[in-house]
């Protein structure tokens, strides 16, 4: 009368080894069961006991038909039981330390990686350095060259790391070479360490992604990924504040310096307090893995680097699909970054780029919200399926509302009048950052949950490649769109790339995530024995 194969916290299975009897639930009972939080690991053989004894009470004394007890784990994706996930207080506080490690912790990378914005105007102002705008221009342009590269190789071979080691690794490693940057004084040296600081920074997006997926379930993880996606606001905000600050009051060295030694602190905090996975410290997954589903089978030998990177990524029709989703709405995200300023200058008549850049600068905030409310919208959807459609699917509908709210938030923002009060125009661009913001997001999540926990990174590294080849086309491209044919067709371009993006995703509103595929083969195969 065995219901299904259960994994047993290491206390019961010893005790079941010296042959000690243990109490067990009947079918009635196992409701009940599910709903047992994760606990520390010093509390679990006692909360199992006082579990089992409850249930056997409920069974009528139980003696005569033993069971093993449920997992202390959430059910998965496309389970019979949508009670909601419970956790324990002692793995709330422990799995709350490794998110803030992991936002700090790609904070400081944007933090690095904004450092030579704000240095540069000092170091341009530097006579003994002999540098203009056009030196500057080639150490910017060789920097997303190296990035995009870097975050695909990253990801494709940092699945064989840990992603907590490489994370603070790559934060201190990109630190480093901050600093290595304000000793030097030659366009060589600067070109050679900036396009370094590059390939570094490929690291940590891809660690992030394998970080959140194992401490987070699929029903909660969209609303965790978007609060973890305000790192990028949040490194934005403070570099700046950091980088400017310094470069201002104590010269451009200190301009690279202080972010540098920022960076090297923090590495030491995330190295400290993240770690890969919740079995890593003593805790259950949040998910079913592949090994407790492949109890009792010969165990699948492992594809290498190269060949999960082909089988799980390059081969899946749906990964290709998001990549080019993530390219157009990249085209929109670095058209309106690169471009907005001009456009209001030349168009709208502001004075100059200081009151156009006030006009713009909703655009991160907006997207700070945006993105939080797309991560629970999603996983709501999800909630409220009852385990019907695909967890995928779902959040790429969201990405699909958030697209047409794009494509009105710019026209609605070319329909201004020049004389609408710059409140109005603020509030316009707030939700052009909003909507756009959601989809850059979700789309990186969707990746993520298409594929097995091996391939996380490498699917996150491919995606953030063609994402950044997009950002290079809204360069030179549409920089001659708007020379050669004016300001309407670089609207029209924009909203023709959203048009695109939801031609891409519209096939893709059903898909189920790696975990419901696994779950309904395993269905298949116990139906079949």
């Amino acid at each position: 009368m065995l219901s299904s194969q259960i994994r047993c916290p290491a206390g019961l299975q010893q005790r079941r080894a010296r042959g000690v009897a243990v109490p067990s639930a009947k079918p009635g009972a196992r409701t009940a069961a599910l709903q047992l939080p994760l606990l520390a690991p010093a509390m679990r053989q006692r909360t199992i006991k006082l579990a089992a004894s409850a249930a056997g009470a409920a069974s009528s004394g139980g003696a005569d038909d033993k069971k093993d007890l449920p997992a202390p784990v959430p059910a998965a994706d496309g389970a019979a039981s949508d009670a909601p996930v419970q956790y324990s207080a002692d793995f709330i506080r422990r799995r709350l330390l490794v998110f803030v490690g992991i936002v700090i912790g790609y904070s400081s990378y944007y933090l690095t990686r904004n450092s030579l914005t704000y240095t540069a105007p000092v170091m341009v102002a530097d006579a003994s350095l002999h540098m203009d705008i056009t030196q500057i221009g080639a150490m910017t342009s060789i920097f997303p060259i190296a990035y995009g590269m870097s975050k695909f190789v990253s990801g494709v071979l940092g699945a064989k790391f840990s992603p907590s080691v490489l994370l603070a690794g790559g934060l201190m490693a990109t630190a480093a070479v901050n600093i290595a940057f304000g000793f030097g004084t030659s366009l060589a040296w600067f070109c050679f360490f900036w396009a370094l600081n590059g390939t570094l920074q490929g690291v940590g997006g891809p660690c992030c992604a394998r970080i959140l997926t194992t401490w987070f379930a699929s029903k909660e993880r969209g609303t965790y990924w978007g609060m973890w996606n305000i790192a990028h606001n949040l490194g934005g905000f403070a570099a700046p504040l950091v980088a400017g600050g310094f470069a201002k009051a104590m010269g451009w060295k200190w301009g690279m310096w202080a972010p540098g030694i920022i960076g090297l602190v923090v590495g030491i905090f995330v190295l400290l307090v993240c770690r890969d996975k919740p079995e890593d410290i003593g805790y259950p997954p949040v998910e079913p893995t592949d090994k407790e589903k492949g109890k009792g089978k010969a165990e699948k030998p492992k594809a290498d680097i190269w060949g999960s990177l082909l089988n799980s990524v390059l081969k899946n029709p749906y990964i290709w699909g998001m990549a080019l989703t993530y390219f157009f709405i990249y085209v929109v995200r670095q058209g309106v970054t690169s471009w907005f300023v001009f456009y209001l200058i030349k168009e709208k008549g502001i004075e100059d780029a200081a009151q156009a850049a006030v006009r713009v600068s909703g655009l991160e905030l907006g997207g700070l919200v945006g993105s939080l409310i797309a991560g629970r919208l999603s996983d709501a959807l999800i909630r409220n399926s009852n385990g019907k459609g695909g967890n995928v699917g779902k959040r790429v509908t969201v990405v699909m509302w958030y697209t047409v709210g794009i494509a009105a938030a710019l026209l609605s923002f070319q329909a201004l009048p020049s004389a609408v009060p710059a409140a109005v125009q603020w509030f316009n661009v707030f939700m052009i950052g909003f909507f756009l913001y959601g989809p850059q997001m979700l789309i990186g999540l969707c990746g993520a949950e298409l594929v097995g926990p091996d391939s996380v990174g490498a699917s996150e590294g491919f995606l953030g490649w063609i994402a950044y080849l997009g950002a290079a086309n809204a360069g030179i491209p549409l920089s001659i769109i708007v020379k050669e044919y004016g300001w309407n067709a670089y609207f029209s371009t924009l909203v023709g790339a959203c048009a695109i993006a939801l031609l891409l995703l519209s096939p893709m509103t059903k898909l189920r995530s790696y975990v419901q595929r696994e779950a309904a083969k395993a269905e298949r195969l116990a139906k079949g024995q």
